[in-house]
């Protein structure tokens, strides 16, 4: 049985303009850049120089020169940011965070749910290969499964909810693609970044992934091990009524329809995002039990 149809239709949503390969300023101090299938964010005004700026999320392994070829051209010669945030640790997210790291002397912030996969204490469970609905799945067991260990800069993010260096936003616990997800949210200007807990291109399909197709998802579905809480989340994110959002995969987007979306994602997330089978749609694997961590 093959996974169900979670599109919503390319016309309902209204994207942003996006020119095909580059670093896309969406807001004044808010950019990305699509790296392989992953968008890396960057926060931080044009030109504001070394330890002005914060990166969100690293890519997939062996992209970093273009991470710091982008940091360059849009911040200024060497300059590095004053944090990296991780939206969570999946390998797609977390792909270059230790020679980052290390080169830029710089702190790792990420919830303390997702720790133990970035101190090589525990792997995330195995994906899920049977939810179907496309090529991605099956190649799912290839990806690294980690852990990593990045001990000497992990930072646990403050429980009052402020995010390191990034004034006025809020991070938000978002569980269910990961135990430690979260997305981070700008009340004033209604600036979502998500993660994975939704994504805008459909990510079980190669060719979704290579044209970013505009649609709304749920979170990549042969890796997420918890679809209560992955509903919990949309649902959370979706009354918040946001104006702008970047996700992890697929291009950012804005507005009333790109609203609507979302709001018809959070409302019907059982039929639209949840697999019609699959092994975690049975038996979730929860930071609760213990079972969203593996032996290493």
């Amino acid at each position: 049985m093959s996974h169900p149809q979670v599109a919503l239709p390319a016309e309902a949503i209204a994207e942003m303009d996006h020119p095909e390969d580059g670093t896309h300023e969406i807001a004044p101090d808010l950019a990305y850049r699509r790296l392989a299938m992953v968008n890396v964010i960057f926060y931080g005004r044009p030109n504001c120089g070394d330890r002005g700026w914060v990166l969100i999320d690293t890519g997939v392994p062996g992209l970093g020169g273009l991470i710091r070829s982008a940091a360059e051209d849009r911040f200024g010669k060497g300059a590095q940011p004053a944090a990296i945030i991780l939206t969570h640790g999946h390998f797609d997210h977390v792909g270059n965070l230790k020679s980052l790291a290390q080169e830029w002397d710089v702190p790792v912030y990420a919830h303390g749910l997702e720790h133990p996969y970035l101190t090589g204490r525990a792997k995330y469970p195995p994906p899920d290969t049977s939810v179907g609905g496309g090529i991605m799945p099956t190649f799912a067991p290839l990806f690294p499964g980690g852990p990593i260990d990045v001990s000497p800069w992990l930072n646990e993010l403050p429980r009052q909810g402020e995010v390191p260096f990034m004034p006025g936003w809020r991070w938000i616990h978002t569980p269910g693609h990961s135990p430690g997800h979260v997305s981070l949210w700008r009340a004033t200007d209604r600036t979502l970044i998500a993660g994975d807990a939704f994504i805008t291109t459909h990510m079980e399909s190669a060719y979704s992934v290579i044209t970013q197709k505009p649609e709304m998802h749920g979170p990549p579905a042969w890796l997420t091990p918890d679809w209560e809480a992955a509903h919990k989340s949309v649902v959370a994110l979706a009354e918040l009524d946001p104006e702008l959002v970047v996700t992890g995969h697929g291009r950012a987007m804005q507005g009333p329809q790109m609203l609507a979306a979302l709001q018809v994602l959070a409302w019907d997330f059982q039929k639209l995002a949840v697999p019609h089978q699959g092994h975690y749609v049975l038996h979730p694997a929860r930071a609760e039990d213990g079972s969203a961590y593996c032996d290493p």
